[in-house]
């Protein structure tokens, strides 16, 4: 079977995730948490780089799957020549040290004969485990690591594989599960698989239960808070910018990134979808997060960082692995952490603001931090940097970075409480420091000729980012020159209905269109009264959504498949405030 990004669904339990296929294999998984190494890499590889096979032994006529309404529970159908059964797979919200992976295969029909086969190794698909039979349990050891597997039936295991072959009559229930846990620690204790599976539908319906907005794509607006729920690291509110490691962003380039961290970049999307859709307390959370991570040294922020906000995530390749679809190489970690990006200044004030719009409580510790990032960007903002999509060529005048140092100025002096309100020379200082900033970047961003924003300084390209300027504030969208980048973005970017980031291709090739700008150009349309164009664009979004609702980064129109990582949680981000915008009446940047 060839493998496809759209072909799987995810699951989790609040600090990890599983990657289920249409084929009833789980090819991706990491433990204890969702950045530790991968004991199933068979995403990246073959199934003997760490894989879960749960599925009839012959191949099956027809597959259906679907979520449990809106929860995280997935359900897959097989049907087959003999029979058909059901696949219930699920991750119990983790309230202990212990992740559970609990796989339920029920007879609906006939019989059908079953085949379970589960290699798990760790190190990203290099190393596997050494089991014993511990209390009638088989438990793998190795290094901190421990794994026990318990299921109804026999298990054998040969040479770190356990598997199992059976047959399954209609009204038969057979239930497996995996637990994690220290390999110096004792056994996880056994599970009521049955009361979990009740406990966690109800804990994910309870959940999206808060939300109870209109829109006119209720259904994916609703599996996206899901899944950007289920990135969240839940011990610290950090959310990931995607589940997944090495998935290439062109059909066999280089382009292969490690995304399981997160991005100051996506803050004030992530906190403007939660605050939007009513989620008060995720927007707290992620907020605090943010501030927590980032410290009181402006001059050593990271654009990045691991869920428990730990700096460190160097880069390295896997040389074993042999990539999805041969791409290579796959690299674990991302040294684009440490590059210069001056967006995520404006992000971060940016979120406090929008946080005192929606009435979160503010602090002096908060105010403190505030001043000393816009302090930083005074000194700053002039130099060049690597740009919203982290260019790993050299450092130019990006204009959207400079519109974000701007935004870090102008949300600054309208903050309550912060030290531009009571210090009147700091007030003016500031002032003509935003007077300076839009009139440069006015000057030397637009085009002579055309009249639109550019990428950056000296060029007349354009960039999908662009997008982005109306949205933020800096000018409105009835300003000439901000329908001129629109239309402009419009002739050079949009392909098959979609939007590339950027007109040439990279490492040879062309990577695909990226969903979030799509998302972008639907909520500039919506403010341009261009209803129609934007209801179509948000259609055409909706439409390439996998059969369970996700999204990657990217959309290959040639192959009309997603590529990228997975799920991408600024696509979904992008999706719910273009969604939610369109109907007004939201919280909105630069407003106040």
């Amino acid at each position: 079977m060839v493998k496809r990004i759209e072909d799987y669904a995810m699951i989790g339990d609040g600090q990890s995730l599983a990657l289920v296929g249409l084929n009833g294999a789980i090819d991706w998984l990491c433990l204890p948490r969702f950045d530790s190494d991968a004991c199933f890499a068979a995403l990246l590889g073959r199934p003997e780089h760490g894989s879960w096979e749960l599925c009839p032994q012959r191949p099956a006529q027809q597959t259906r799957r679907r979520y449990a309404g809106d929860t995280l529970v997935l359900e897959t159908e097989f049907h087959t020549e003999g029979g058909a059964c059901l696949v219930t797979d699920f991750m119990p919200i983790r309230e202990g040290k212990h992740s559970s992976l609990v796989r339920i295969v029920s007879g609906l029909s006939g019989v059908v004969e079953m085949r379970t086969t589960l290699r798990a190794r760790f190190d990203y698909g290099r190393v596997a485990p050494w089991y014993s039979r511990e209390e009638g349990v088989l438990v793998g050891r190795i290094g901190p690591d421990l794994l026990a597997v318990r299921a109804d039936i026999p298990l054998r295991e040969e040479a770190g594989t356990i598997s199992a072959a059976f047959p399954l009559a209609a009204g038969q229930q057979v239930v497996f599960c995996m637990q994690h846990g220290e390999s110096t620690a004792a056994l996880p204790p056994a599970l009521d698989a049955h009361a979990l599976l009740r406990q966690t539908k109800r804990w994910w319906l309870d959940w999206i239960s808060g939300f109870k907005h209109e829109t006119a794509w209720p259904d994916l607006v609703r599996r996206s808070l899901i899944t950007l729920k289920a990135l969240t690291y839940m011990p610290t509110g950090g959310i990931l910018a995607a589940g997944t490691a090495g998935l290439p962003e062109k059909p066999g380039g280089r382009m292969n990134w490690d995304y399981r961290y997160c991005w100051l970049r996506d803050s004030t999307f992530t906190l403007t979808a939660f605050l939007n859709a009513g989620f008060e307390g995720e927007a707290k959370a992620w907020l605090q997060w943010l501030l927590r991570t980032i410290g009181n040294s402006p001059e050593h922020i990271r654009i990045a960082y691991r869920v428990d906000g730990g700096r460190h995530m160097q880069e390295w390749w896997a040389k074993w692995l042999p990539g999805f679809e041969g791409a290579l190489p796959v690299r674990i970690g991302n040294q684009a952490a440490g590059q210069r990006q001056l967006d995520i200044f404006g992000e971060i004030i940016d979120s406090s603001h929008l946080a005192e719009q929606a009435g979160l409580d503010r602090n002096g510790w908060e105010m403190e931090i505030e001043q000393r990032l816009v302090e930083h960007v005074e000194k700053t903002w002039r130099n060049p940097d690597q740009g919203f999509w982290e260019s790993r060529g050299r450092p130019r005048h990006y204009v959207y970075s400079k519109v974000m140092a701007w935004v870090a100025v102008d949300r600054f002096l309208k903050l309550k409480g912060s030290a531009a309100q009571s210090d009147p020379a700091l007030r003016t200082r500031l002032e003509r420091l935003r007077a300076t900033m839009h009139a440069e970047i006015c000057a030397r961003g637009v085009a002579p000729k055309s009249g639109h924003f550019t990428a950056y300084y000296g060029t007349r390209r354009v960039q999908a980012e662009l997008l982005l300027l109306p949205l933020v504030g800096f000018l409105p969208v009835e300003d000439p020159r901000i329908s001129a980048t629109i239309a402009e973005i419009e002739r050079v970017l949009v392909q098959g209905g979609l939007v590339r980031r950027k007109r040439a291709p990279l490492f040879g090739g062309e990577e695909g269109c990226f969903i979030a700008c799509a998302c972008w150009l639907a909520s500039c349309m919506g403010m341009q009264n261009r209803h129609q164009d934007a209801q179509a664009m948000m259609q055409r979004v909706a439409d390439i959504a996998n059969d369970v609702g996700l999204l990657a980064e990217e959309y290959h129109i040639p192959r009309q498949a997603l590529y990228g990582n997975y799920p991408q949680a600024l696509s979904h981000l992008a999706f719910i405030n273009a969604a939610l915008g369109l109907r007004g009446g939201t919280y909105q940047r630069g407003g106040g």
